[in-house]
């Protein structure tokens, strides 16, 4: 599958689609890691106790629920996605409990963030960047979004490129997950397109050299859980 050809409606038609099961599609196919490696991104943010901060492509929520479970309810958190079935299942949690109260989500998407420049402290985006060919245009948009020493945090999949791990996780990636991808949502094209767009996803240094581009500097990125995923943060510093 060509990533090239995929445009933004297919993306959020795919989205909608598989919401339902969204949540326990990505608990079952990455073995709870996807919890582990939200916290650690969250763990990642330097803010004050009243930061203001963005998710971007929230989906159902959970960065923006960590982001409070650590902070503190002090700060105020911004979801924004394309995704109205998403949102939908977002405000649902949000609604349980009122520590949540200063999560704020709304409908639209990266390249039009609805927000003035140099509103927040840090912006975060999981697993979303690989859905967008653009990706310069897009950092851009985050960096001028920016307060001056704000931070980006970027979470995305990964392929592991060496070790006996690599083999078992392709095999995994091409033939075990769109199985059960397709078991559980009854949507083959969504759980194809997934290791599609990983594995086409930039090199490390190729996107952290994309995020300089942007202006972002002092980047750096992590690998997690045998290279799976991978964690970059950059700092606006002017």
């Amino acid at each position: 599958m060509s990533m090239k050809n995929i445009e933004l409606p297919f993306v959020r038609d795919m989205f909608e689609n598989i919401a339902p099961r969204y949540d326990l599609l990505n608990r079952l196919l990455s073995l709870r890691q996807d919890v582990y490696w939200r916290r650690k991104m969250v763990s990642e943010i330097k803010i004050s106790d009243t930061g203001v901060l963005l998710d971007v492509a929230c989906g159902t929520g959970d960065v923006a629920l960590e982001i409070i479970r650590q902070k503190g309810s002090g700060v105020n958190v911004f979801g924004i996605d394309f995704s109205t079935g998403m949102l939908t299942l977002a405000k649902d949690k949000i609604d349980t409990k009122d520590a949540y109260a200063n999560i704020h989500m709304l409908a639209g998407n990266a390249f039009n963030l609805p927000f003035r420049k140099k509103t927040f402290d840090a912006i975060t985006i999981a697993f979303g960047i690989r859905n967008i060919n653009d990706k310069l245009s897009v950092m851009k948009e985050f960096h001028a979004r920016l307060k001056t020493g704000g931070m980006l945090l970027v979470l995305e999949l990964a392929t592991p490129d060496k070790g006996l791990f690599s083999p078992i996780y392709r095999f995994y990636s091409k033939v075990i997950l769109p199985f059960i991808g397709w078991f559980f949502s009854k949507n083959s094209m969504a759980y194809q397109y997934l290791p599609a767009s990983v594995i086409n996803f930039p090199a490390p240094d190729d996107f952290a050299a994309t995020m300089r581009l942007a202006g972002f500097q002092d980047v750096a990125w992590k690998k997690l859980t045998f290279g799976i995923a991978t964690l970059y943060v950059g700092y606006k510093k002017k």
